[in-house]
């Protein structure tokens, strides 16, 4: 008797990436982004340039749009919902720039990423404050184009 086939388990950027489309405004991309790892002081300076005065505990991903990469730092495991909650903000800015969308500044993109990954984290009974120490006040002005 042959046996079937079974069917792969799904990634965790598939599984991600399904409950964001689910969730929000968002399409599936055509293809996955890359994944690389790097130290935190690499990260800010991909982030914010070699010069700046961002401590490298304050980056913890980001995410390339000219090449479809999603940066971690070299500890990130994916262990908890907070960590987590990084990759699914990540993965927002994935769809949004497989999609094509265009905004009006950097900080306007950020504002469904951070919806979602305090989505995520309400989930599993946190949010942002509670589980990444992030401001409500610092968010709102971190999501809102000042020009």
């Amino acid at each position: 008797m042959a046996s079937a086939a079974r069917p792969s388990e799904p990634s965790l950027l598939e599984v991600i990436e399904l409950w964001l489309v689910s969730n929000f405004d968002l399409v599936p991309a055509e293809n996955a982004p890359e994944l690389r790892a790097m130290t935190a002081a690499d990260l800010v300076a991909l982030r914010h340039g070699p010069n700046s005065s961002v401590s490298p505990g304050d980056v913890v991903a980001a995410y390339d749009h000219r090449s479809r990469t999603i940066y971690l730092t070299d500890g990130w495991r994916g262990q908890d919902a907070a960590e987590l909650s990084v990759m699914v903000h990540e993965m927002v800015h994935h769809l949004q720039a497989s999609a094509g969308m265009r905004f009006s500044c950097p900080a306007e993109r950020e504002r469904l990423a951070y919806e979602a990954q305090d989505a995520w984290l309400q989930l599993f009974g946190q949010n942002l404050t509670s589980a990444l120490n992030i401001d409500p006040a610092a968010l709102l002005v971190s999501t809102v184009c000042t020009h």
